[in-house]
């Protein structure tokens, strides 16, 4: 165990939520001590893969009321009014405030930044750049936050655990994954940015650093996770890669075709057709798989993403990197032929319960972007929120957490040494120095994504959601008794990947069983068994808390401020 280092706010994760944090703390004190503990290169964070943009309102047409409306009627009315009125409100000038940190925005012929349809908006309002626009927002935050010399990174380090000292978050313990080495960061104030879990699930959109580090971290320190039953697939992901087509795809008019040739979406929405909401899109294309109306392939059902009818100058000028990836990952060209897709797990609208600042249930702990739940998306995101959301939150758990940290005393340092410790040892028996052991990290993570995707998919029911809690606490049990075959400290990737598993085991349960206890179907929720929406009985939110038999729940229930609920119609 090296010796510890000090700063007044750590923030774990390097993408659109930690870097826009670590901007805004710098902000609110020229002396404050601010680190970024990332386990990659900031630049190489997921937000760089986002490609179809990010919603506010810019134009006449539109208006902060039917933005609000609109992200409350895609939550299904799950989603905390008040968040939503914070956020439609502080969206407009996150936007612009990029624009002036070198953010390129697409224009139109008259100079005014572009618009872009996206499902589930009533008007276009999402903002982009080409169709790279995590990329270049990522590139724009990150280039601002080195002009702050009071920024310090700690780029390929791993964070293991919270340090917790007399109820309060004072610290991590995180890997050199450079060197092998142990150290304890100490910090008045830890904000949480490590994004989703979608490598919880064998198809995903999600970069493989995605393991839902950060909500395992907040759920083992005793934070709650909140809506963690709310699971996003998004419609249109290229079969066998997990690749995204970005929802702009259908934003620039593009159709969604099953082999008999039909749009198809006509039977399930025909009021938004291809612009509607990712939960009812993705239902209605696995419907079409399951009643045999799609094509079948090597990776399984399918159906048709057309772009033909567009043409090659406007997917040349709009889709860019969409044609390319689809040349690339598939062999076709989107001018010329139809697009395979079907359903992919894409966001997590659950995570680590937060209020409006990003502050959790432990003092000096907080967090933002994927891996909170402040309960902006309820029960299904609107596409294009959340790149906004990242910069909103972000800036205001950013502010929040510096203020709390400047008003702190310093931490002690030998508690946290001792605590550091236990860690240290905590790996060495696991892991690094353990004899034996008979089961595999690869063969864990895969049977956890078969009963993920069995159980915890689009459609679920009572039997299958209890078939992977079973499951599930089983594989827990037998990664006690994992084995990792090198023993080395430099890029020990068998360690990471063993730490990472431990993490998703404890998210994964905590999906299956809220999934179990919410009786309904609501957004991304689907049970066949209570096919029905029931306001009268799950109008809340499932607030789930670790405890060595599994998640215990509580309710907290919905804030609701100008929208009442209503059946949920397009």
């Amino acid at each position: 165990m090296t010796e510890e280092m000090s700063h007044d706010i750590l923030i774990v994760g390097g993408g659109a939520a930690g870097l826009r944090a670590a901007i805004a703390a710098a902000e609110v004190d020229a002396n404050i001590d601010i680190a970024v503990v990332s386990k990659v290169f900031p630049m190489r964070s997921h937000t760089v893969s986002a490609e179809g943009g990010a919603a506010a309102v810019l134009r006449e047409e539109d208006s902060l009321e039917l933005h609000g409306f609109d992200t409350v009627r895609g939550s299904d009315f799950l989603a905390d009014q008040d968040v939503v009125e914070t956020f439609i409100e502080k969206a407009p000038e996150e936007l612009i405030q990029l624009e002036h940190w070198g953010c390129p925005w697409s224009r139109d012929p008259d100079g005014r930044i572009s618009v872009r349809a996206f499902g589930g908006m009533s008007v276009k309002r999402t903002v982009y750049a080409s169709d790279k626009t995590g990329f270049h927002m990522l590139h724009a935050l990150f280039q601002t936050s080195l002009k702050y010399t009071q920024i310090r990174r700690y780029d390929e380090w791993f964070v293991s655990s919270l340090l917790i000292e007399d109820g309060k978050c004072v610290g991590v313990t995180a890997l050199d994954l450079e060197t092998g080495q142990l150290h304890p960061i100490v910090a008045k104030a830890i904000l949480l940015c490590t994004g989703g879990g979608g490598q919880i699930f064998p198809f995903t959109t999600n970069a493989s650093i995605k393991s839902g580090d950060g909500m395992a971290l907040a759920y083992r320190a005793g934070a709650a996770l909140k809506d963690m039953e709310f699971v996003q697939y998004h419609p249109t992901g290229l079969p066998g890669t997990g690749i995204l087509i970005t929802e702009a795809s259908r934003g620039e008019g593009g159709h969604l075709i099953n082999k008999e040739g039909e749009r198809f979406l006509e039977r399930y929405i025909p009021g938004k057709m291809e612009m509607g909401p990712r939960d009812i899109l993705s239902r209605a294309i696995m419907t079409e798989m399951n009643e045999g109306r799609a094509f079948e392939g090597e990776y399984g059902g399918y159906v048709h993403l057309d772009l033909r009818h567009l043409g090659e100058k406007i997917i040349d000028e709009k889709l860019p990197f969409v044609r390319e990836l689809v040349v690339k990952y598939v062999g076709i060209d989107p001018v010329h032929e139809p697009i395979p897709v079907r359903p992919v797990v894409h966001y997590m609208m659950g995570g680590v319960s937060t209020d409006i600042n990003g502050n959790t249930s432990i003092p000096g702990l907080l967090a933002a972007g994927e891996v909170a739940c402040i309960t902006l998306n309820g029960a299904n995101r609107l596409g294009s929120n959340s790149l906004t959301e990242c910069l909103v939150f972000g800036a205001l758990s950013g502010r929040a957490g510096a203020q709390y940290a400047v008003d702190q005393k310093p931490v002690s340092q030998n508690a946290v040494r001792s605590l550091a410790d236990k860690e240290q040892k905590r790996i060495a028996k696991h892991f690094l120095e353990k004899e034996g052991g008979t089961e595999r990290v690869a063969s864990l993570q895969e049977e956890m994504h078969l009963t993920m995707e069995q159980g915890c998919g689009v459609y679920r029911t009572g039997e299958s959601l209890q078939e992977s809690c079973t499951t599930l606490k089983k594989l827990r049990e037998r990664f006690a008794d994992v084995a990792i075959d090198d023993r080395g400290r430099i890029f020990n990737t068998d360690l990471r990947g063993a730490l990472e598993l431990e993490f998703m085991l404890e998210v994964a349960e905590c999906i299956a069983h809220s999934a179990l206890a919410r009786e309904e179907s609501r957004g991304a929720q689907s049970r066949l068994d209570f096919p029905e929406r029931s306001d009268e009985k799950f109008l809340h939110h499932l607030l789930a808390y670790a405890t060595p038999e599994g998640p215990r729940f509580e309710q907290q229930p919905v804030t609701i401020t100008r929208w009442p609920p209503e059946e949920r119609k397009y």
